[in-house]
């Protein structure tokens, strides 16, 4: 005790807590008024993080006294000592600050004292946290209990009393830390002060109060440190993301008028019916009167909407006895259309966050037609790509900051205390005995024993005491412990103890539970609906038996283990656990309505993460992770839950008042906010993605303006703490693999079982098969023998050992160069690119074997390795066998061992001679076929006929009988490409040989290409094999084997994929928990009895169950019919999750889900609301957390891949240098500087031209010709038509007048701009647009098409050094990384054509409807091409598969005779479409994660270049042109003068901002004659400043100096007469020498008169006149003869 007492005071001494007293006051004061005079000093100090207000005073700064808790202190910040601030400490050492200035009270009045002890003591926080939980739980309730009012003005006294207590302890207005200095404070006080005015004031306000007092939840978030800081993160991410809103709002401009252009009013087309009768007179009303009867327009069957129809060809058309006109109103409500500016963006936006896209697709198509799906591929799919990608690596780049952040600060943490902290650990040492520390040894793991370095030093006094308390209180049960829970009873007990633990411990004990546990799963996964009865009793039976087997495996581990050590072991407590549950199941089975606890026997499955570590180490990554941001996760379900209360309160009354507006049974329907849980749910699925249905609902029964404002705030603030959270854990899970973890017993066990089990097999198949090896050992030697006889005179020994000395050399000559493929790769689909277009010939056709002995040793000794690699291959045009070279000679020498072993004989020369020019026909033949093989005239003949036999396959729509020339063409096309291809494969096979051939994964494709094209045709020969004739559509990929850049991203993906195997099985086993649940929770529930006549369901009233719809009495057949997609099984589990998982179908399932009774039974509308919290927990836990997992695992491998391929590894060798162009070009500008004309009038139209402000008029007339665009609606006057076409008159002179402007100016030199050149051809074609109208109609030349050509001028709002430059900043990444982008997108455009081929094979007759119709079809490659793209972007794809289910007679006809073909039925193949869909949307989703991470990675790259203190060719090149326009001549010079203003122009990391000067002279550059200083000198100046102590400094510096030597080879060079820091040395020496000799004169001022003084003074003037100017004549002189 006295070693800590003086430990302590010590400490107390050193960095102890001073009383805040008057004394300390004035000596603040007293260091103020010194303040000015060391301000720098004060200027270096900053605030300690860990002394932060809200945090925990560290425990090195000493013991916290009685009598300083609640009491003022001295503040130990350094940063705050002379702030006139004090610090007060509670009990749990948290820092309060307040002002020591007299701001309402003194710090030392006893009134402000009492206030600062409640507002600091713990209780008081507590009770404002359950003040505001309860506030919340009222706010969520509709109707309030009576004693509701009271408690809301207690909560308000509260409040208040809060507010009082803060203004009095904190001062109003006045110091650092006052009331209102926190805007937690001004939200408090305003809503505090707004209930105070609605509750005693006679306004009516209530529904105003309402909403305003909701604000109150978001005070959880001032109570919260940790919410407090996620919530000022989420502020900076917030301001970095402002240019990505400003670019995503002008974006959605420019999208939005380019869409009322040309879709304005085209949705309300419709068919409507013809007249028969009064046929003039039916036209004359349509004309006059805008409104029709809707028993007159053509709707399809289950439509709500009139079908739309459009007047192009590719549009929609109507069906007879129907014309399309323009009449009605816009679909979904009227809310979908393009006639404003309004709701065009609103339609834009839901595009962009891809929202129903599908249902605007096809009314914008039957509209308007077909062509126009390029505009929605732009806008779903590259422009919401481009935006997620910024948003995400906006995103990426704040969250690695704080990652960075929070590394420096635990690395400037560590040191200083460690010190400290060593002491501190010394004296509680010493106080302890030596029987506490006895038994402290005894029973404490050394795993308890945590490395005070380690530790957090804010958390360490709480970490040390909760260590003491765990000591006093386990020393007593300990005792326990070892009496009760550890049984050493007898020795016979312990010997039945160590039988049990050597069985239950041995491998084949953990191999037969693990094989039990997979059974297990099988058996849980095989329950189904309907089930027989002798089904439903194996699986009965088989439950009770794995019931048995882990209580079996439970006792024995307690008998062997110890109750004590078998608990110690987490899996062992979750084994228990299982046990219990089994148990009480079975205790449960009589009671009904226990689906529920039934289905926790999924937690089974998870015992097999025991035995699997991958399993092991993602839980304990995300459980770290989710400790690490609990407080952001706790930060979004604070949010959804005020969204949901706002919800509910500003339309929950709306939604009751006006429901028969969205219902025509004035019926609530699912989605509604009239109470707290749907509302919370309405919030839950607007943050998912899903908000325009329920959108237009809230349009119907409130207000857009309050519906808008509302809707926006959920999605952008719900999106931007979803995309955190989600990158926090992708970050948090790329890092899995770096967890090391020892793997437990168990797995240890089961690899250990799993050797010897196929040790066994290796020791006994033997045995087994032991006649059939020695038949093996016979032929063996009947082969030897043969190949002895034969083939011995091919080759002498002198020769083999020469080969073998020729293998040595090569291997040592070719440390650095290797040129051959290997092993994997040549077994792989991802051979090297040095080798992915030649393979090695075999050895039966290498000519190797005859190569002369004289021949081998010269080139041996060669020295040149390409001459090695030329003589050691087997082939004069392949340069990479020589691998497979020296393994085929390897083999050739084992052969003839037998001939060293007595297999002698000798040969004739007549047969060495034979064979020897056999060998040599042999040996030229494949040299030929290679040389053709690789001839490039080859390659681009095989491309050209891959590209025409793959595009062949999109003319084979449902057409193709219809048009028989084409058909007979195809057949002819098909036969050609076959002959071409087995040519080709001919000539490979000769080229390198059999083996060679088949061990190169892309040959392997291109044979099975060829296998298909001959089946195809054998298919077309004969009837009975005419289904062969479907696997057509794997011709096309053969395109991947010919074109490299499919190649790179096809290897990339293999390589960035395929480790991640484990993760996926991960993912897959938290899925098949989900679907095995809803099989438990739904099986036999989504039946329902349907209406034929109305196509709804009967309501419970009239149909309860199954027999009552079967026993209907005026219907027969009365359907019971089943949903098509439910849970009766696990298989159709999976794919009812995965509609979930992508929000395709999720509502209608979710709604089956709520709405189911029983089995058998009727569902009945909402009557198991609370099944919502399964699909919403699957959401979090099934589709959040493994999506995460998986991306992680996938961004892992992609960084792994990336340190060895290299930053660009989905790009070409050749696509690297196009990437170096393309980012030379992003960065500078092309335009040459163009001289100012000599002429008066061009002088001065070129300083018009070029000045800036000429450019900004520009862009605001740019601006305001969009503005009128914005201003046009649908069905506006002729009066505002005729003010457009004169404006945009207006519009096209003035850009025309600028043209013109311009080629005076700049003459030729106009068109070297591609800038320029656009503008140029906007003029010509606005005045070809003005005046076509005029002689061909508006009909072919719409008036938009003016205003469209017009627009297209505000792409110079993006143009480098033109537009903000945040702009160029932001499209910099996506320009970068354009290459990579494209090659992927060529394989998913591949993916589509091949999906796209096979569906119109298989779906092309599918009966219409769902999402199949006249527009989205897989009746010809375009349409299937469009059905693709929509599933592509995840949107859609349940409704085409739910047409494609359409399989039974009920819904199809099998016999149905389909016009121009000989194809029968309309059914679909439910089985085809599963995996169709299925395995395309995994396909398409691989490719599209990696093009996210391409571009997200690019974002990252970038910044991280830029924090980094090194330079880049981009900043180089950005140094030269500032350069140029300090000096326009090009002389390398720049005077000194302006070398301020130079250094304050650069960009960074070169930049200097001003005050410079200083830093300038310090540089010590180097002036020449003339006060100039040369470029380079500069250059170098400033990289030495940038890079300051790295490593590669110097290496930098010399090669900029010899990159410029090379640049400038005849640069003028001048010897530096002095330099910076010289002259500034002279000039402050003449300085002071002025100033004497001013002493001087004035000193001798009384000795002389003033006229001699005049004098002087003027001979002293002219002397340095006359010395300046001989200097300059001297120096011009120099110059002179130096050029």
């Amino acid at each position: 005790m006295v070693a800590s007492t003086k430990l302590e005071m010590a400490s107390s001494e050193l960095k102890g807590l001073i009383p805040f007293t008057r004394e300390s006051l004035e000596l603040m004061q007293q260091c103020n008024a010194k303040k000015h005079s060391e301000k720098h000093k004060a200027e270096d100090l900053k605030p300690n993080i860990d002394l932060e207000v809200g945090k925990e005073l560290p425990f090195v700064y000493g013991n916290l006294l009685r009598a300083m808790v609640s009491e003022p202190l001295e503040d130990v910040d350094p940063y705050y000592r002379n702030k006139k601030t004090f610090m007060v400490l509670n009990k749990k050492r948290t820092i309060f600050r307040f002002s020591a200035t007299w701001c309402t009270l003194s710090p030392f009045n006893s009134i402000r004292k009492t206030a600062i002890k409640i507002l600091v003591h713990p209780f008081f926080r507590l009770l404002i946290l359950i003040s505001v939980l309860i506030d919340c739980v009222f706010m969520s309730m509709i109707d309030m209990p009576k004693w509701g009012l009271a408690l809301q003005n207690t909560l308000l006294g509260i409040y208040t009393f809060e507010i009082l207590v803060k203004l009095i302890a904190r001062g109003i207005w006045a110091g650092p830390f006052h009331f209102f200095g926190d805007p937690w404070n001004w939200l408090d006080f305003s809503v505090t002060l707004f209930e105070h005015i609605t509750r005693y004031s006679s306004l009516n306000l209530i529904s105003i109060f309402g909403i305003i007092r909701n604000l109150r939840i978001l005070k959880i978030i001032s109570l919260n440190q940790g919410l407090k800081s996620f919530a000022r993160i989420l502020t900076h991410c917030l301001k970095k993301l402002t240019g990505v809103i400003i670019l995503t709002l002008f974006f959605l401009t420019i999208f939005s008028l380019i869409g009322m252009e040309l879709f304005m009013g085209n949705l309300k087309h419709k068919c409507l019916r013809w007249p028969q009768e009064n046929e003039t007179e039916m036209l004359h009303n349509r004309t006059g009167n805008p409104y029709y009867i809707r028993e007159n327009f053509y709707y399809l069957e289950g439509e709500r909407y009139a079908l739309l129809c459009g007047n192009r060809t590719d549009a929609g058309q109507c069906p007879e006895g129907y014309v399309c006109i323009k009449a009605g109103v816009n679909p979904d409500h009227g809310y979908t259309n393009f006639d404003s500016f309004g709701w065009a963006l609103l339609a834009l936006f839901r595009l962009m966050t891809q929202d129903y896209p599908e249902a605007l697709y096809h009314q914008i198509l039957y509209a308007s037609g077909k062509i126009y799906m390029i505009f929605f591929v732009m806008i779903s799919f590259w422009f919401a790509f481009y935006i997620a990608s910024l948003f995400l690596g906006i995103l990426a780049m704040s969250y690695e900051e704080e990652k960075q952040t929070a590394a420096e600060k635990a690395k400037k943490i560590e040191p200083e205390f460690q010190q400290s902290l060593t002491e501190l650990q010394e004296g509680k040492k010493a106080t302890e005995t030596k029987t506490t520390q006895i038994e402290m040894k005894k029973k404490l793991s050394p795993s308890m024993i945590t490395s005070l370095d380690m530790l957090d030093d804010a958390t360490l006094r709480h970490k040390e005491e909760l260590k003491k308390s765990r000591k006093r209180c386990a020393f007593h049960w300990y005792r326990f412990s070892k009496t009760l829970l550890i049984w050493n009873c007898s020795p016979c007990w312990l010997k039945l103890k160590d039988c049990v633990h050597v069985v239950i411990m041995d491998p084949f004990t953990d191999f037969f539970l693990t094989i039990c546990i997979i059974l297990n799963i099988l058996f849980l996964a095989s329950e189904h609906y309907p089930m027989s009865v002798e089904t439903s009793n194996v699986l009965s039976i088989g439950n009770l038996a794995f019931i048995g087997i882990f209580t079996t495996e439970m006792i024995f581990k307690i008998i062997a283990m110890h109750p004590y050590g078998y608990f110690q072991v987490g899996w062992n407590v979750y084994d228990s656990l299982i046990v219990f549950h089994g148990f009480t199941e079975l205790c449960l089975e009589n009671f009904h309505g226990l689906a529920v606890f039934r289905s926790f026997r999924v937690l089974r499955i998870f015992k097999l993460g025991k035995y699997w570590p991958t399993f092991k180490i993602l839980m304990l990554t995300l459980g770290n992770s989710i400790v690490t941001l609990k407080d952001l996760v706790l930060l979004l379900f604070t949010f959804i839950f005020f969204s949901a209360v706002v919800g509910l309160k500003l339309f929950g009354s709306n939604y009751k008042e006006c429901v028969c507006n969205i219902d025509e049974g004035c019926q609530l329907p699912h989605w509604h906010m009239n109470d707290f849980f749907h509302s919370f749910l309405n919030v839950f699925r607007i943050v998912c993605g899903e908000w325009i249905e329920t959108l237009w609902d809230c349009f119907q029964v409130a207000s857009q303006f309050s519906c808008i404002p509302f809707y926006m705030m959920v999605i952008l603030i719900g999106n931007l703490l979803i995309l955190y959270l989600f990158l926090a854990l992708i970050s948090s899970f790329s890092s899995y693999k770096a967890a090391t973890i020892e793997e437990n017993d168990e797995a240890k066990n089961l690899q250990c079982a799993m050797a010897r089990i196929k040790r066994g097999i290796n020791y006994m198949l033997p045995k087994i098969l032991c006649k059939k090896k020695k038949v093996q050992e016979e032929t063996m030697n009947n082969i030897s023998d043969i190949y002895v006889k034969e083939n011995i005179s091919d080759h002498t020994l002198s020769e083999l050992s020469n080969t073998q000395d020729f293998l040595k050399d090569k291997e040592k000559s070719s440390g650095t160069e290797k040129n051959t493929m290997t092993e994997n790769e040549s077994r792989s689909l991802i051979p090297s690119p040095s080798v992915s277009e030649t393979v090695p010939i075999a050895s039966e056709e290498s000519d190797i074997e005859n190569l002369d002995n004289k021949k081998i040793q010269s080139k041996s000794g060669d020295g040149s390795s390409k001459e090695k690699v030329k003589q050691s291959s087997s082939s004069e045009c392949s340069t990479v066998d020589i691998a497979i070279s020296e393994e085929e000679m390897v083999y050739e020498h084992e052969k003839l061992k037998h001939f060293k072993n007595g297999y002698e004989r000798r040969s004739s020369s007549a047969q060495i001679s034979r064979e020897s020019k056999k060998g040599k026909i042999w040996q030229n033949m494949g040299k030929t076929c290679c040389k053709i093989v690789e001839n490039s005239c080859f390659k681009c003949f095989i491309g050209l006929v891959t590209l025409l036999s793959t595009g062949a396959l999109a003319f084979e729509d449902i057409y193709i009988d219809q048009r028989k020339t084409i058909k007979i063409l195809l057949e002819y096309a098909d036969m050609i490409f076959t002959y071409i291809f087995i040519l080709e494969m001919l000539l490979k096979w000769m080229a390198y040989g059999f083996k060679s051939y088949f061990t190169n994964g892309w040959y392997r494709l291109e044979f099975i290409v060829v296998i298909v094209f001959c089946l195809s045709l054998m298919g077309k020969s004969r009837e009975e094999l005419k289904p062969l004739i479907s696997i057509k559509f794997l011709r096309a990929l053969r395109v991947l084997s010919q074109f490299e850049r499919m190649k790179v991203v096809v290897r990339t993906l293999i390589k960035t994929t395929l480790p991640t195997a484990n993760v996926f099985l991960v993912c897959l086993m938290i899925w098949l928990a989900f679907g095995i649940i809803g099989v438990h929770l739904f099986a036999g529930t989504f039946y329902e009895c349907i209406d034929l006549t109305s196509g709804e369901r009967f309501p419970i009233s009239e149909v309860m169950n199954r027999s009552q719809c079967e026993s209907l009495v005026f219907n027969e057949s009365m359907p019971w019919e089943n949903a098509k997609l439910n849970f009766d099984n696990v298989g159709i589990s999976f794919l009812s999750l995965l509609q979930v998982a992508t929000f395709n179908g999720w509502i209608t399932i979710m709604n089956s889900a709520v709405d189911s009774t029983g089995v058998d039974m009727q569902p009945n509308f909402e009557n198991n609301i609370y099944m919502y919290c399964y699909f919403v927990v699957f959401i979090i836990v099934g589709l959040f957390l493994p999506l995460s997992m998986l991306i992680g695992a996938i961004v892992a491998n992609f960084n792994k891949y990336k340190m060895k391929g290299g930053a660009n590894i989905f790009i070409t060798v050749k696509q690297k240098k196009q990437y170096r162009a393309l980012k030379k070009l992003m960065y500078d500008d092309s335009q040459k500087p163009v001289l100012r004309p000599g002429n008066k009038f061009q002088g001065f139209i070129f300083d018009l031209v070029t000045n800036q402000v000429f450019n900004v008029i520009i862009m605001v007339l740019i601006c305001f010709q969009a503005i009128t665009i914005m201003i046009q609606s649908d069905e506006q006057s002729l009066q505002i038509d005729i003010a457009l076409y004169w404006i945009n008159s207006v519009f096209v002179m003035l850009y025309a007048g600028e043209c013109v402007l311009k080629l005076i100016v700049f003459h030729c030199n106009y068109f070297t701009s591609g800038w320029n050149i656009f503008d140029f051809m906007v003029v010509v074609f606005s005045i070809t647009g003005l005046f076509l109208p005029l002689t061909v109609g508006y009909y072919l030349v719409p008036p938009s098409l003016v205003q469209l050509i017009l627009l297209s001028r505000i792409i110079h709002i993006l143009r480098p050094e033109k537009g903000p430059k945040v702009f160029h900043d932001l499209l910099l990444p996506l320009m970068l990384s354009l290459p990579a982008l494209l090659n992927i997108s060529l394989l998913i455009f591949l993916v589509m054509f091949v999906y796209a081929i096979f569906g119109m094979y298989s779906f092309a007759y599918v009966k219409k409807g769902g999402g199949i119709n006249d527009v989205s079809n897989f009746e010809t490659f375009g349409s299937s091409m469009l059905c693709l793209f929509q599933v592509t972007i995840f949107s859609g794809w349940d409704q085409m598969l739910d047409a494609i289910f359409n399989s039974k007679w009920s819904d199809c006809d099998p016999d149905k005779i389909n016009p121009g073909t000989q194809v029968r039925g309309d059914c679909g193949n439910p089985t085809v479409g599963i995996i169709y869909f299925v395995s395309y949307i995994l396909i398409s989703w691989l490719i599209i994660i990696n093009m996210y991470i391409v571009a997200v990675m690019e974002f990252l790259n970038i910044a991280s270049k830029k924090k980094a203190k090194t330079l880049s060719e981009d900043d180089f090149r950005k140094f030269f042109q500032v350069w140029k326009r300090y000096d326009p001549d090009r002389t390398q010079y720049i005077d000194s003068s302006k070398l301020s203003d130079f250094a304050a122009a650069l960009d960074p990391p070169l930049f200097m901002a001003k005050p410079n000067k200083g830093q300038l002279v310090a540089m010590d550059l180097p002036m020449a004659v003339g006060d100039r200083i040369h470029c380079l000198d500069v250059l170098l100046a400033l990289t030495k400043r940038v890079m300051d102590k790295d490593v590669k400094m110097e290496k930098v510096l010399s090669e900029i100096e010899s990159g410029f030597m090379l640049a400038n080879p005849f640069k003028i060079t001048y010897e530096p007469i002095t330099t910076t820091l010289k002259r500034k040395q002279e000039a402050v020496s003449a300085t002071i020498i002025q100033r004497a000799y001013k002493n001087y004169r004035l000193r001798q001022n009384d000795r002389n008169t003033p006229d001699s003084h005049v004098i002087d003074n003027d001979k002293e003037v002219q002397i340095i006149k006359e010395d300046s100017d001989f200097e300059k004549a001297e120096g011009k002189a120099t110059i002179q003869s130096q050029i």
